[in-house]
């Protein structure tokens, strides 16, 4: 099974039973430890940046735990920190969070994996939100092409040819599936161009009638037709020294093709009902989802027409072709959609993640954009997960290996492996601990894996942290008292 990165942590507390005690109990986890008895000099160790956790004493000589938690959040506000103290009181824990803190232990610890637990979970959110940032710092990379979005090979193509064709005056056809950012890729082209202080103008193709569409978008005088009440300028004429984009160009009606086709060789239109031509300065962007290489053999798109528009082509992947995509993606419209809900919504899970990058995403970017936008409106959490998805996501994987191959068959070879492997082991450990009525320690010897490790895997896999309750702490001072909650910090 797949090991990960364990987290590094840094202890400071000047008591050095408590310092050791701690120590072991994390390094057993297999997280690499710094130890540190001095406040001080913990504050001096704080600053490595490969410090992932760190684990205070709240009551420590020269400088208070409280003190030193808020210098190192002031100076690396990412790092997840966890209080310690015998002196538990609901101000207190209220304070340190307010303060930054991730969470609240109370010494003695009643039961050493509480520590350990602790410590995994700061250390997936600190994961999360390294994450996060890593995914922003690439959509900041990618913000040279407007909105389009990709670190795929096939889209750093695409990237490239955008650069190569923006420069020039020829013509462009995007072929691409509906909903893969065809008009996305047409105003990248002129917003690049010399021509991007000039209109662009986009028409849908297939929205309007023969009649309607002549007259968008070739204008029409007074008395042309029924309800031409007026002289009307067209698109063309609108988009004069800028860009016009013809979305599905390959709906367009046999005597509009006539008509494009003009436009395309005499640079010039002529109003619906009128003698004389226009002279327009267009570049012309024209899209489509269907082959129209097929169309032009079909009869159903003219040849002389095709090769006008074919100059430079740019094919557009499916979404389902570029699977490296999706978690940047994802994150865009993430951020889009939290923006507008005005909500605090910092990453997606693993898990979410893994079930956004297997589907199959018949509907592409568009439809990838609506499952965010929903997730963030019915998200109750600071990170989407798999519950927030729509249902096909939530659904668990056929137990007939043969569906589960296929519905990764659009994936590249190694990834699919890698999704299947732990879409595997986590029905294996979930299969296990139901088996053993959620005994971890009869699971764990079922596996024939050591406890701590079968432990991890749990973590690992995200098993047990789906039947974990809220717990609560009891005061040093009784037993049977109110305990002080555990309060999570909500950056």
């Amino acid at each position: 099974m797949n090991q990960v990165k364990r987290a590094k942590v840094l202890v400071v507390d000047d008591d050095s039973v408590v310092l050791k005690a701690v120590t072991q109990i994390l390094q057993r986890e297999g997280h690499p430890v710094v130890a540190i008895d001095d406040a001080v000099e913990g504050l001096a160790a704080a600053k490595d940046p490969s410090i992932d956790v760190v684990v205070l004493d709240i009551k420590m000589p020269h400088l208070s735990g409280m003190d030193l938690l808020r210098a190192i959040k002031a100076d690396r506000p990412d790092v997840e920190v966890i209080m310690m103290t015998a002196f538990a009181t609901v101000e207190t824990a209220v304070e340190a969070v307010k303060a930054g803190a991730y969470d609240y232990l109370t010494k003695p610890f009643e039961n050493i994996d509480e520590v350990s637990l602790t410590v995994a979970k700061a250390a997936e959110r600190k994961s999360l939100k390294d994450r996060t940032r890593a995914l922003e710092e690439a959509l900041t990379a990618r913000s040279q092409f407007e909105d389009l979005i990709g670190q795929s090979s096939q889209m750093r193509a695409v990237f490239k040819l955008v650069e190569t064709v923006s420069h020039s005056t020829a013509t462009v056809l995007i072929q691409g599936e509906s909903g893969t950012g065809k008009e996305l890729v047409a105003r990248a082209i002129h917003y690049r161009s010399a021509r991007r202080d000039k209109p662009f103008v986009a028409v849908n193709c297939s929205a309007l009638t023969e009649t309607l569409l002549e007259s968008e978008l070739f204008g029409h005088v007074k008395g042309s037709f029924t309800g031409a009440t007026g002289n009307k300028k067209g698109l063309f004429e609108a988009a004069d020294g800028g860009t016009i984009f013809l979305d599905e160009i390959g709906d367009v009606p046999p005597a509009t093709q006539v008509r494009l086709l003009r436009v395309l060789q005499e640079g010039e239109v002529k109003r619906v009902g009128a003698n004389e031509p226009v002279k327009v300065d267009v570049r012309v962007i024209a899209a489509t989802h269907v082959d129209l290489s097929r169309a032009k053999e079909q009869g159903k798109f003219r040849e002389d027409l095709f090769y006008r528009l074919n100059v430079i082509t740019i094919d557009l992947p499916p979404l389902r072709d570029r699977p490296e995509d999706v978690p940047l993606l994802a994150h865009h419209f993430l951020k889009v959609y939290t923006g507008k809900a005005d909500k605090k919504v910092n990453g997606i899970t693993p898990r979410a993640m893994e079930a956004l990058t297997c589907n199959r995403w018949t509907g592409n970017v568009r439809e990838l954009e609506n499952v965010i936008e929903r997730a963030v409106v019915l998200t109750a959490n600071d990170a989407v997960d798999v519950e927030d998805l729509p249902t096909g996501f939530q659904a668990a994987p056929q137990a007939d290996s043969a569906v589960e191959v296929f519905s990764l068959a659009h994936l590249p070879y190694a990834q699919a492996k890698r999704l299947a492997m732990r879409a595997f082991e986590r029905r294996y450990l979930s299969a296990l601990l139901e088996k053993n009525n959620h005994n971890v320690s009869s699971a764990a010897r079922a596996a024939g894996v050591d406890r701590s490790n079968f432990r991890r895997l749990l973590k690992q896999y995200e098993v047990a942290g789906r039947s974990m309750k809220p717990r609560q702490t009891k005061g040093p001072d009784s037993d049977t008292g109110p305990g002080v909650p555990v309060l999570e910090a909500v950056s």
